[in-house]
Order: structure tokens, then sequence, then C-alpha cells
């Protein structure tokens, strides 16, 4: 018989990264606000968020982070200039990210790792399941990841993390798991976790991805989490210990995503997202795939 668990409604964004791998753009803006096409990238986290039906969005941002919060906030002056223009289409595209979800930001302060980030949503989301989106993982609306991980955490409670199988030699970038088929093929169970493992050393070549559907109960295991791999306080050896005693905070499953995913945190892989989204575009996709051939064809 299928439990019933309670039904997730805030989703929490970690943004105060430093973003030192897109200097010197990011001195002064935010990497979280660097366009992809004609929008920021932390429009198509927060849009994922609410496609999913989570409204509430908590943001942990830092210092230098402002830009982040005038974008989800009104801007009268510019929606009047637009008004009066009678510019209804680019007034449209202004209000729509004020009007996407419910904010809700808090610092963190030191910049401690993803786990010392999640620590800092503890007073907002209190006891219930909660969604965590990493702002460089954007992932194609048209491939529903986040809807199917609430699905598996409502039917088997715990936490559901995001997998995605890598090649052997790109294990060592991400967290790896160790994993045992269920009855559904794109889920498994998760028995071990390890941060950034060397090739040799992987349990397997599933690789944790930005996206999580968190048991409160992580949050009594991060505040005791020592810091891990890079002095930081990894969310991943919170979720090692979740796996290996259920009897803490349930199971922890993963789905195998073989979707669309956009990586932005690398600077090869952000100008790659932005091809791919602007060929896919009604409104821009023709001429530029047009042009993108002729480009490549004479490079080539």
């Amino acid at each position: 018989m299928t439990q019933s668990h309670p039904r997730i409604s805030k989703a929490v964004i970690p943004a105060a990264g430093l973003g030192t791998r897109f200097l010197p753009a990011t001195k002064a803006t935010p990497k979280e606000m660097l366009p992809v096409v004609d929008k920021p990238a932390i429009q198509y986290v927060v849009e994922e968020a609410v496609s999913a039906g989570l409204d509430d969005v908590l943001m942990i941002t830092g210092r230098n982070k402002r830009p982040l919060e005038d974008h989800f906030d009104r801007n009268y002056e510019l929606e009047s200039a637009l008004q009066k223009k009678g510019d209804a289409g680019r007034l449209a595209k202004v209000q729509e990210s004020s009007d996407l979800a419910t904010m809700h930001y808090v610092r963190q302060g030191d910049p401690r790792g993803l786990g010392h980030a999640v620590l800092c949503a503890a007073p907002h989301v209190g006891h219930e399941p909660f969604a965590v989106l990493l702002g460089d993982d954007l992932i194609d609306p048209r491939d529903p990841l986040l809807q199917r991980m609430i699905e598996v955490q409502e039917r088997h409670g715990g936490s559901v993390i995001a997998l995605m199988e890598v090649a052997p030699e790109q294990v060592h970038l991400y967290g790896c798991a160790a994993v045992e088929a269920t009855a559904d093929g794109d889920v498994v169970k998760v028995t071990g976790l390890v941060e950034k493992p060397d090739p040799a050393d992987a349990p397997s070549n599933y690789a944790v991805i930005g996206r999580y559907v968190l048991d409160p109960h992580i949050f009594d295991i991060l505040r005791k989490t020592e810091p891990g791999r890079g002095g930081e306080i990894q969310l991943t050896d919170a979720l090692q210990q979740l796996a290996q005693d259920e009897k803490v905070g349930g199971p922890v499953h993963g789905v195998v995503f073989k979707g669309r995913r956009y990586d932005t945190g690398d600077r090869g892989d952000y100008l790659r997202a932005i091809v791919r989204l602007a060929c896919e575009r009604e409104d821009l996709g023709p001429d530029f795939r047009t042009w993108l051939r002729s480009y490549v064809a004479e490079e080539m």
C-alpha cells in the first residue's frame, strides 16, 4: 500500500557562490545573473521550481548578491516607462519575474559549502520535506525531473537525489552514488555516496546533479557534519549518513535522469547551453541556426 507523506511546497536555491570561474564578469555581477540568451540563469531555475508546484522559494545569498533580489522585485520606474511607450511585450517580460513566486532571502555569511548553505534554510523550511535546486544546472522544461523526484519522495518518503550516468573519467567532478535497482526503471535505492572520488574508487558512474528533495532530518545531520572535502560542509556527507541509516530520516532514492541538462557552471558548457537554447527558440532559432551552419561551414 502506498504511504502518504507531507506535500512538498518549498524550494531552496543556494546562490551564495563567488563565481570565480567566470571572473572578471562576476567581479560585480552575481554569476546567477549571467544571461542565458535573454534571461538570467537563476530565472530558469525559479521557473522550474514553480512548474513543479513549488511557489515558496528561499534563496540563499551572500554579499554582492543584491541584484538577485532586485531581479525578482518590481521595478515601477521601468514598468511605467514601458507602459507609456505602449511596449506591452517587454512590459510582460519585466513583470514575469516578479510574479513568478513568493520569494524569500537569507544570507549565508561565511561560504562554508553547500551543506552549510542548505542548513541556512532550516528556520524557513521547518519540519517539512523540501526541494533544493542548484543554479548551475538548468533542466529543460520538457523533461520534468523535479516533478518526478517529488512523486518518488511522496511515495517512499525520505530523500531523493537526481542522478546521471557519466563517463568514468568524469566521475571525479561529481558526487557519486552506490545504488541498487528497484521495480521502477528510472528509480534506484542509494546505499552510499562519495564526494568527487578518484575514478578507481568510484562505486558507480552515477553522478549526483543539482536537484534534491530532502527530508528535514538532514538539518540535524548537517549541524553535526564536520568539514569534508575542500574544508567545506558537504551535503553529500550528510546524505551518506541518511543512506546508511534509514531510521534517521527514511531511505535515500535516486531518479536517473536521461533528459536535457544545461551546465552553466563551466565556461564552455555555459556557451554550449546558450547555443542550444537559442537554436530551440521559435523566435530566434530559424535565423540563428542558418547563421550557425554557415559559420561552421566557413570555419571547417
